[in-house]
C-alpha cells in the first residue's frame, strides 16, 4: 500500500511539473534567460561515427522530418508568445545548427555549445558551456543555445531534456539555476 502512495505522489509530481507555467512565459518576454534547447527528434539509424567534419551532414545523426517541423512549431509559438530572441548559438552538429535555424532563423556555430574541444574524459570539458550558461544576454533579450542532451544532463543534472525540449536557465554571474523545462507539446498551452 506504501508503494501505491509513493506512485501516486510521484506520478502526481510529475504531472504537475509538466503543466505550463504561466509566469515563467511573462519571465522570459522580459528577457534575461537563456533557453538551452536539445535539437528536436533525430533519425537514430544514423549516427556520427563515419563524419569527417561538422559540415559533413550526410554522415552524421539528422534531423527527421518530424524534428523540422518541431523546431517550426517551437519557433512559431516563441514568436506567438512575444518572447525576444536575442543572440543564437549551437552546437556546430548539423542537427543543432538546422534545429537553430528553423526555429530562430539564425545560428552562431560554437564549440563552447556543446562543451568544448577537450576529450571527453576531461573533467573540464563542459566548463565553456557551464559559462554560457551564467552568462547575462543582450539587454531585454532571451539568448538560445540549441544542442544536445548529454552536455546540458553533465553540468545541470538528471532528468536529460527530451528531444526539442528547452530548459530555461536563470544566469547567475558565476553559476545558473535552472527555472523550468517546456517540452515540444507545452508551448501550444501557453497565453
Amino acid at each position: 500500500m506504501a508503494r501505491f502512495f509513493l506512485a501516486l505522489a510521484l506520478f502526481l509530481a510529475g504531472a504537475a511539473a509538466a503543466q505550463p507555467n504561466a509566469a515563467l512565459v511573462d519571465q522570459l518576454r522580459a528577457g534575461g534567460y537563456v533557453l538551452y534547447m536539445r535539437h528536436t527528434s533525430t533519425d537514430f539509424s544514423q549516427n556520427d561515427s563515419r563524419m569527417q567534419s561538422y559540415a559533413d551532414c550526410a554522415n552524421q545523426r539528422n534531423l527527421t522530418d518530424k524534428g523540422r517541423d518541431e523546431a517550426r512549431l517551437v519557433g512559431q509559438q516563441v514568436k506567438r508568445l512575444n518572447i525576444p530572441i536575442g543572440e543564437v548559438l549551437a552546437s556546430p552538429y548539423c542537427r543543432t545548427m538546422e534545429t537553430a535555424r528553423l526555429a530562430f532563423g539564425k545560428a552562431t556555430p560554437m564549440q563552447e555549445a556543446r562543451g568544448g574541444p577537450a576529450s571527453t574524459d576531461d573533467p573540464k570539458r563542459y566548463e565553456p558551456l557551464r559559462k554560457l550558461l551564467a552568462a547575462q544576454p543582450s539587454t531585454a533579450t532571451n539568448t538560445v543555445i540549441s544542442s544536445h542532451g548529454n552536455p546540458f544532463h553533465a553540468v545541470a543534472g538528471p532528468p536529460y531534456l527530451a528531444e526539442g525540449e528547452i530548459a530555461v536557465v536563470k544566469p547567475e554571474g558565476s553559476g545558473f539555476s535552472v527555472l523550468g523545462r517546456v517540452r515540444v507539446e507545452d508551448w501550444q498551452a501557453f497565453k
